[in-house]
């Protein structure tokens, strides 16, 4: 488990619900990654980042997918890639990412209480 934080600080990562509009694979990422281009809606509009997903996704497979991102990170060189969000996932037995996403169906751009 990780240090305790104040509540204050939770509050400052903004996560948000985008969906993948846009998906490729990102053949010079040193590890196997998929580019992803999200719609987080009218307020933040459309973002871009790669993903460690391969284990579990395809880019057709993500295409229209729901997921959770913070938003509010600054952009990340990743390659020759601007990552600007951090898409959220968990481990699986075997170190696979599995992404997070809501289980019911919200607009893109909710922040995550």
């Amino acid at each position: 488990m990780a240090e305790p934080i104040a509540f204050d600080d939770f509050l400052r990562v903004d996560i948000r619900a985008g969906r993948v509009i846009r998906a490729e694979p990102f053949p010079e990422a040193r590890k196997p990654a998929i580019k992803l281009w999200i719609d987080f809606g009218p307020e933040i509009g459309e973002k871009k980042t790669s993903a460690q997903i391969t284990a579990h996704y395809t880019p057709e497979s993500l295409i229209g997918r729901m997921v959770m991102a913070v938003v509010n990170f600054p952009p990340r060189q990743i390659g020759p890639f601007m990552s600007e969000v951090l898409t959220l996932g968990l481990s699986d037995g075997d170190g696979g990412i599995v992404l997070i996403a809501p289980d019911q169906d919200v607009a893109a751009g909710e922040r995550m209480h």
